[in-house]
């Protein structure tokens, strides 16, 4: 299987503090991968180093074979690497529609585009056209097709979660990285998003990796799972070997969890 991402020996400092302490890991093509861990673990801040806010102040990212340590966010945004939040982070004013479309201007390569679609230009109409287009298919897809002119901050909780997965999805990555997808949900909304997190990894062959607290989202969905305590690596596995890791359990999960 092809490897996607290796994390080579990360280290993040903030001062005093050690975020993430020789980080080591890897991606192959097509998994669904957990990063666990408790409060304060390391997880964001590794996500944040991933995809490019953060520089690393040691060790190096590798993507698709290219060193991507230290570039900027919309460089590794345009190399194949989207990320949702913990807090949602839509334009809330804006439609549902028009979130994606703004993800979609990343595939101007630059400003002369930029300034041709304010500008109006033939060329930059029929751009947006093909957009537009484009952004329908991608939301018949996801299945919010039905709430294209609908402002995003109308959409129930659930469905505005679904639609910053949809507006990560419109830049074309190989890569995407859910930070807490599953946060403030309710049990039936929880077990949506599980399925729709697989179908989303099948129906555009990605990547996956989920920061989540919610173990029943992480041991249903994850094929392979990293531990993170105090900015290190402290386990990985599957979910069964998570379950029975004595160093995991004391750490995180509890003894509870294995009963």
């Amino acid at each position: 299987m092809t490897e996607v991402l290796r994390v080579e020996n990360v280290t993040k400092r903030f001062g005093g503090l050690v975020a993430v302490d020789h980080f080591v890991g890897y991606a192959r093509q097509g998994e669904l991968l957990g990063l666990i861990g408790p409060n304060g673990a390391g997880k964001t801040t590794l996500f944040n180093v991933i995809t490019g806010m953060y520089a690393p102040d040691e060790g190096r990212i590798v993507f698709l074979g290219k060193d991507i340590s230290g570039h900027k966010p919309y460089e590794i945004t345009r190399t194949g690497i989207a990320r949702t939040f913990q807090n949602i982070r839509l334009f809330s004013d804006m439609t549902v529609l028009e979130n994606v479309m703004v993800s979609q201007h990343l595939k101007l390569r630059n400003w002369l585009w930029l300034f041709r679609s304010i500008a109006k230009t033939p060329g930059s109409i029929r751009m947006e056209k093909q957009m537009h287009k484009e952004a329908i298919k991608l939301l018949e897809r996801v299945g919010l097709e039905t709430f294209a002119s609908e402002k995003a901050s109308s959409l129930p909780y659930g469905l505005q979660r679904k639609l910053e997965i949809a507006r990560a999805l419109a830049t074309n990555p190989k890569l995407l990285l859910l930070d807490e997808p599953a946060a403030g949900m309710n049990p039936q909304e929880t077990y949506e998003l599980m399925g729709f997190i697989k179908k989303v990894r099948d129906d555009f062959s990605l990547t996956i990796m989920v920061i989540e607290h919610d173990m029943k989202v992480i041991m249903g969905i994850c094929e392979r799972i990293y531990v993170m305590d105090y900015g290190k690596l402290i386990a990985e596995g599957n979910p069964r070997q998570i379950q029975s890791n004595p160093a995991v359990i004391k750490a995180y999960l509890g003894e509870e969890v294995l009963l």
